[in-house]
């Protein structure tokens, strides 16, 4: 077992551009100590993110060279800081996306920290979970039972399932309404189990034919082509795809008084709408920013009665940039987790 003062692998961003030139490199690197407030995780296993994929192609710059990728970590904790009370080694912790807030400025103050001027997120900011080791402050680590569940299906859920919750919550979806979900990969077939057991209607609305399937696998009363109609109109709508054109096509889809949250952090532009066709009748279009330490803690609670179906598309380590290759060309279904235990 490595510690600290030892090297671990870990893959950076080398030269962002399109997977096909190569933009990730697997290096050495040395294990850092924990400085105050700070844990040293061994890392088990990581899911693998669309944003992983964002930075690795450039669509978000990368906040630092050599960066290493990867926000829905779960392991064990190796060594911990001082001021890290509540953690101890051995351990079973979760590294999200939110890896640091000021705690200061008025969003903070008022709980909505993830709208803070100075937030920092794993594997963007901090180093994250595409490594053997990473370093996380304790304050945004979230502890995970020993319930027997196994660490690949707990690791999407600190992003996929986190963000999917604050969609959901932003879209304000009334009780036993009617949701449509454009685009159905790790965030949505996460998010639309947690509607469907808040009693909702669900239809999916997407490209994939096997993510169709699933969808309607998992309860969906409805799976049609990204651009078609819904059976009927939707109170509610999240755009998990990156596809600005989607938009007014799910604004289209809303009832009066409907709501269409955009869950990611990157989207290609929006072509212009029409007022009469797509915002009139109090028709409402809603971005969703990272999340809050207690959207976290909320939906890990909310999820930890229900039976989840995680569809884990398990990779080796040492194929993080073909995880990312196939995430790209639209091959993974449900979520792609990087085994680290293997």
């Amino acid at each position: 077992m490595a510690a600290a003062g030892h090297e671990t692998d870990a893959w950076v961003v080398e030269r962002p551009g399109p997977m096909a030139s190569g933009p990730l490199r697997l290096v050495r690197k040395a294990v850092p100590d924990p400085g105050p407030g700070e844990l040293l995780v061994r890392v088990d296993v990581c899911g693998v993110c669309r944003t992983d994929l964002h930075l690795a192609e450039g669509d978000l710059a990368p906040h630092g060279p050599g960066r290493t990728p990867g926000h829905e970590a779960v392991g064990r904790i190796l060594a911990t800081g001082p001021d890290t009370a509540g953690f101890a080694p051995g351990a079973r912790v979760g590294v999200a996306w939110l890896a640091g807030t000021c705690g200061e400025c008025r969003y903070c103050r008022a709980g909505q920290e993830n709208l803070c001027p100075n937030s920092r997120y794993t594997g963007w900011d901090r180093d994250g979970g595409f490594a053997r080791h990473l370093l996380a402050d304790a304050r945004y680590v979230y502890a995970l039972p020993e319930d027997g569940r196994d660490d690949a299906e707990l690791a999407p859920l600190l992003c996929a399932g986190i963000i999917g919750y604050r969609a959901l919550e932003r879209a304000q979806l009334p009780p036993g309404g009617r949701l449509g979900l454009y685009g159905f990969g790790a965030s949505a077939h996460l998010t639309a189990q947690l509607a469907l057991a808040r009693g909702a209607t669900v239809h999916v609305l997407t490209r994939a034919e096997e993510a169709r399937r699933l969808a309607l696998e998992l309860g969906a009363a409805s799976a049609g082509g990204a651009y078609d109609a819904p059976p009927e109109p939707l109170d509610a709508a999240i755009l998990f795809a990156p596809v600005g054109d989607l938009v007014p096509t799910a604004l289209a889809a809303l009832d009066r008084g409907g709501t269409l949250a955009v869950a990611g952090i990157h989207l290609t532009d929006i072509p212009a709408l029409n007022y009469a066709d797509h915002l009139f009748q109090e028709r409402t279009l809603r971005s969703v920013t990272a999340n809050t330490r207690e959207d976290g803690r909320a939906y890990l609670a909310e999820v930890a009665g229900l039976p989840l179906r995680v569809r884990i598309v398990r990779y080796p380590f040492e194929g993080a940039d073909r995880a990312l290759t196939d995430l790209a060309g639209d091959r993974v279904t449900g979520v792609a987790v990087l085994d680290l235990r293997e």
